[in-house]
């Protein structure tokens, strides 16, 4: 099957929906009819970023659900201890109120370890899982950095977290021209790192709450590692990486492969010349792995 992307403004394209949950705003968004799909962006992304790809997933037949997790995008900047317990809850009843049939969930990096949790422990609600760039954690465990970058990032974090310190931080790496840098590190295609892209990144940042939201998740628990998860999840995966990811290096698909040596039904897609980000980078790549997969199961 030949795939094009057809591309959504971010600002114009999108019905934007909105449901309070445990009394927040979350806000969501619906394409298509046919077999539900929820896709679970990233650390400071949202609905958006998967503007490449949810109208080509919705003409291939797919009912595509698309929500900024609480703290992010649209969604309300609760003033809580986040934590991948909190996101899967949230995704959990999403499901309740608004899907009722089993779905198949895509994630990018925080999102594909919040959708393999949601395999692990909801099977009940899971048909297949997609995992793009898997994060191994909400944050770096210590005994993942050598000593001194531990003591770097344990400094940084409590800089983050103070209340003078932590604004100037915040509105250091927020500044648009730090993150266009942070996604010249990140994306292997720098074409992809449009004005658009860094806009729909700044926007929710100058939310009141961003600020907090920011510091609470740097500071959080990793949670469950795909090391924990992988035992416990019966249902199909695909794995696509981004080749060339300095987040997370595709090394980290290697327990994916033992996996599947050890009999889980997993497919496993490296995607050379793509970074962190490859359904953003390479949306044509990406849509036809996830459509032809689908029609495979």
């Amino acid at each position: 099957m030949t795939v094009t992307t057809q591309h959504l403004s971010t600002q114009d394209s999108f019905e934007k929906l909105f449901w309070t949950w445990k009394g927040y705003k979350i806000q969501y968004s619906v394409m298509g009819s046919g077999q539900p799909l929820v896709l679970v962006h990233g650390f400071g992304a949202s609905i958006g970023h998967w503007r490449k790809n949810i109208p080509v997933l919705a003409n291939a037949g797919y009912q595509v659900f698309v929500l900024d997790l609480l703290g992010f995008g649209g969604s309300e900047k609760a003033a809580i201890d986040y934590s991948v317990e909190v996101w899967v809850e949230l995704l959990k009843d999403f499901w309740e109120q608004h899907i009722q049939e089993k779905a198949v969930f895509i994630g990018n990096s925080i999102g594909a370890l919040l959708s393999l949790t949601v395999a692990a422990e909801h099977p009940e609600i899971t048909e297949a899982t997609v995992l793009i760039n898997s994060a191994g954690g909400l944050s770096h465990r210590p005994h993942e950095l050598n000593p001194p970058l531990r003591f770097v990032m344990g400094a940084f974090n409590k800089l983050v977290s103070h209340p003078i310190t932590g604004k100037f931080v915040f509105n250091n790496i927020r500044r648009k021209s730090q993150i266009r840098r942070t996604l010249y590190q990140v994306y292997r295609n720098r074409e992809a790192v449009t004005d658009e892209l860094v806009e729909m990144l700044y926007q929710p940042s100058c939310d009141p709450g961003a600020r907090e939201v920011f510091a609470s998740i740097l500071t959080a628990p990793p949670g469950p590692s795909p090391n924990d998860l992988l035992p416990k999840v019966d249902v199909p995966l695909l794995v696509i990486w981004g080749a060339e990811d300095p987040w997370t290096p595709i090394t980290g698909a290697k327990i994916y492969e033992q996996a599947k040596e050890a009999g889980k039904q997993i497919r496993i897609v490296p995607i050379s010349g793509a970074g962190h980000c490859p359904h953003d980078e390479v949306p044509d790549i990406v849509n036809h792995q996830i459509i032809e997969w689908l029609e495979s199961l």
